[in-house]
């Protein structure tokens, strides 16, 4: 039987004060609240029985320090092209904020005012994927919510805005591959290693709302 193709594992930051509140946090640089750097370490115990071959890594502290407490900060390869969508005049805001100005505002369809629209990210992080696509090992990606969904969409083939499909939660690994020549989603937003979450996950952090 042949080996299986390589596999592309995506693992979302920990929690910030401005994720828990919905945030839309592009470049500015919010630390893991102590809950984030709790549950980041918890990804160590999920990640044990990969053997990576390379692990990439957004620049901004959040995705390094999330990187670092699950065991892969040493030899981590950071990447400027991973660093999460540019929220421009919408940074630090929520969605139900902007949205009383813009109805029906989306991020996916929109963008953002002096920032990226999602072909701008879909064009940053395309030579990424075709790294990832060349990989022959598994690599690990250490990243951020919108930047990471819109990765898998193109890992998929499909247009960046196709991401809006993919809710990712903080502290949470996904992972995809091939099923034989096929891009496919093979695991998406897991989270079992953090134990029960209660209504976590029903909060405004979460979805359409989630900032990085």
């Amino acid at each position: 039987m042949p080996s299986r193709s390589p596999h592309v594992v995506l693992v979302r930051h920990g929690e910030t004060e401005w994720t828990a509140r919905g945030r839309h946090t592009g470049r500015t640089d919010v630390p893991l609240t102590e809950r984030g750097r709790e549950e980041a370490g918890m990804l160590a115990e999920r990640l044990r029985s990969w053997s990576f071959g390379r692990v990439l890594a957004s620049p901004l502290s959040r995705a390094l320090e999330t990187c670092r407490l699950a065991g892969y900060g040493e030899g981590a390869e950071i990447r400027d092209e991973l660093m999460e969508w540019d929220y421009g005049r919408y940074e630090g805001r929520t969605t139900a904020e902007i949205r009383k100005k813009v109805a029906g505002w989306s991020i996916w369809s929109q963008g953002a005012p002096d920032g990226e629209a999602a072909e701008d990210v879909g064009g940053r992080i395309d030579p990424i994927v075709q790294e990832l696509r060349e990989a022959e090992h598994d690599v690990a990606v250490f990243g951020h919510g919108h930047l990471l969904r819109a990765l898998a969409a193109r890992w998929l083939e499909l247009p960046p805005a196709e991401g809006r499909r993919f809710a990712l939660d903080t502290t949470t690994v996904s992972v995809v591959g091939h099923e034989r020549e096929t891009p496919a989603l093979l695991r998406w937003n897991e989270d079992c290693h953090l134990g029960p979450r209660g209504d976590a996950l029903l909060t405004p952090a979460t979805g359409e709302d989630t900032g990085a």
